[in-house]
């Protein structure tokens, strides 16, 4: 029912969106974008992962389980992947956390691993969004401006607040609560201890995010939209943050409203913001597909690659 609930809210969105934008914005907007342009921000996106397998494995292997490279290329196409099938805040998650705990063995860490790199994605977006806010306070629209001092004092307030949480005993937490907190609280004391670790991949994924966002601009700068580039910086990580909220498919309608509400504050038609939106996800999809196909032929070879330490069967007398 969950499941079908987010379907219904992902479509119903997109339908509304299409009943009352006019069409003839919506096929000027996509008629603009050239397929060069496409297959650039496709070639990006896929540096920008490349980087992403690197941060990966990197925090999973501060646990020492030592998860080689091929093999995290491999999990990793595989999480992008399932967000096709598996479309929500973990789905391509617990898979590719699956995968890297058979390979190496070490379930637990790799939870860890794959759970500090999640928050530090979220934690790369929110200070994306701040730094957008700041940006863009002398250029916003007067009725933005109390929203986004209210955004950056909000997330300055959670962030004292989970720290303030983080910082409870486990004792004091619901019981159903304390294994995923206990989890968290393990992972983050892993990273204090490693700090290199922490900033590398902190610092790996600002460097994603932001080029994210670069590549949303360019295509919404190639169909017409034109706003200064930090109200990219505001729009679209606080529209990739909502699309994260367990409501919708993947995000799929709401985050494609929120981009395009949030650039009208800037004077960008609203059509124009929904077919840039749209387009991004045609680049998911297409680069899903194509991690899908990475890890069917890279699961081919790890099947055909020999295992360390194996002898040759030893004949056996029946019973």
């Amino acid at each position: 029912m969950k499941v079908l609930l987010r379907v219904v809210i992902s479509l119903g969105v997109l339908a509304a969106l299409f009943l009352f934008l006019p069409w003839g914005e919506l096929r000027d907007a996509a008629t603009r974008l050239s397929p060069w342009v496409g297959g650039a921000v496709l070639a990006g996106f896929l540096v920008g992962h490349r980087f992403g397998v690197v941060k990966w494995r990197l925090l999973v292997n501060a646990g020492r389980p030592i998860l080689g490279s091929l093999d995290a290329l491999r999990c990793y196409a595989a999480g992008l992947f399932a967000n096709l099938c598996l479309p929500g805040l973990v789905g391509g998650d617990v898979l590719r956390a699956g995968l890297a705990a058979k390979i190496t063995r070490r379930p637990e860490v790799v939870v860890l691993g794959s759970l500090a790199d999640r928050a530090i994605d979220v934690l790369a977006l929110t200070g994306l969004l701040a730094a957008g806010a700041v940006l863009a306070r002398g250029g916003a629209p007067g009725w933005m401006r109390p929203l986004i001092a209210a955004l950056v004092l909000g997330m300055a307030g959670v962030t004292v607040l989970l720290w303030l949480l983080l910082r409870r005993p486990l004792g004091a937490w619901p019981v159903r609560l304390r294994r995923p907190v206990g989890r968290t609280l393990v992972a983050l004391r892993r990273l204090r201890g490693r700090p290199a670790v922490a900033a590398t991949a902190f610092g790996i994924a600002v460097g994603m995010q932001a080029g994210f966002v670069l590549l949303n601009a360019w295509i919404g700068q190639s169909i017409g939209i034109d706003v200064p580039l930090e109200a990219w910086f505001v729009a679209w990580p606080l529209a990739k943050l909502v699309g994260l909220v367990p409501v919708s498919l993947g995000g799929l309608g709401v985050r494609d409203a929120t981009l395009a509400g949030l650039l009208t504050a800037w004077g960008a038609p609203m059509a124009h913001g929904v077919v840039a939106s749209l387009a991004w996800q045609g680049v998911l999809i297409v680069v899903g597909l194509l991690a899908g196909g990475l890890w069917l032929l890279l699961g081919r070879e790890a099947a055909s690659r020999p295992i360390a330490g194996s002898r040759a069967p030893v004949a056996t007398r029946d019973a």
